[in-house]
């Protein structure tokens, strides 16, 4: 007598594996699309123009209120420039 299942045998090898090579294949399967697609509330992203300070450290400063800013006095020197801040 052999005791054999009467559908077959219900999973072998052979058959998970396309299975499960197909699964590690799912996370590359997207829908295509990009960022900005994703959000389209959130398309105001702002462009920052890198500045180095005297001192020598780096600032970020929107492109838009580089473009926004007036010129009060051009070529004023350093001492000046700080006494009308007062920082002297």
């Amino acid at each position: 007598m052999s005791n054999k299942n009467p559908k077959g045998k219900l999973f072998s090898r052979r058959g998970i594996l396309p299975i499960l090579g197909s699964s590690l294949l799912v996370p590359f399967i997207g829908t295509g699309q990009s960022e900005t697609e994703k959000n389209p509330l959130d398309n105001t992203q702002e462009e920052y123009k890198t500045l180095l300070k005297p001192d020598g450290t780096v600032v970020k400063i929107k492109v838009s209120a580089l473009k926004d800013a007036k010129v009060v006095k051009k070529n004023i020197s350093n001492n000046s420039f700080l006494s009308w801040l007062g920082k002297k």
